[in-house]
């Protein structure tokens, strides 16, 4: 499951959209996936129940989510999915959100050992946020996910499987 693949599979990065509430923001952060097979609608609601459920879990630093929900319900292959927002949308906690990385994983232990490394590596960079946002192209996101590789968190991954 290794990022940069993903994205480019998927066609999964979107920059600059409106959203009007964080559900909507979830379904356009989920659409790509949905668009290109990776995932099906119900991986969507399974997020916004799990949500409405839980709260916004997946808040993992100010200014970013990663909405993902159950590995088994909608998923039919790993993929990611990124979205900016020219606006943030506010979540049930009061927390603001202008970038989305949707994270669908088949396996929970692909979720913890692949994923959630490539994630970090990424929003580790200085001023990830701000410059994920200020992105006007995919290939401007695909050059930040490049370099993150050379973070500790992923030291012997195996990210070309």
């Amino acid at each position: 499951m290794n990022l940069t693949k993903a994205f480019k599979e998927n066609n999964s990065i979107r920059l600059g959209l409106i959203a009007h509430s964080w559900q909507e923001a979830v379904e356009l952060a989920v659409q790509p996936l949905i668009d290109s097979g990776a995932v099906t609608r119900d991986y969507y609601e399974a997020i916004i129940t799990s949500t409405e459920e839980y709260g916004p879990y997946y808040i993992l630093m100010p200014g970013m989510a990663m909405p993902h929900a159950q590995a088994s319900v909608g998923v039919n292959r790993d993929s990611f999915s990124l979205i900016t927002l020219t606006e943030p949308v506010t979540f049930s906690d009061g927390k603001e959100v202008s970038v989305l990385l949707v994270l669908a994983a088949t396996s929970a232990a692909i979720h913890t050992s692949v994923a959630i490394p490539q994630i970090i590596a990424l929003f580790e960079l200085e001023n990830s946020i701000e410059r994920l946002v200020a992105c006007q192209s995919p290939e401007e996101v695909l050059a930040m996910v490049e370099e993150s590789k050379n973070s500790p968190y992923l030291e012997g991954l195996d990210l070309e499987a």
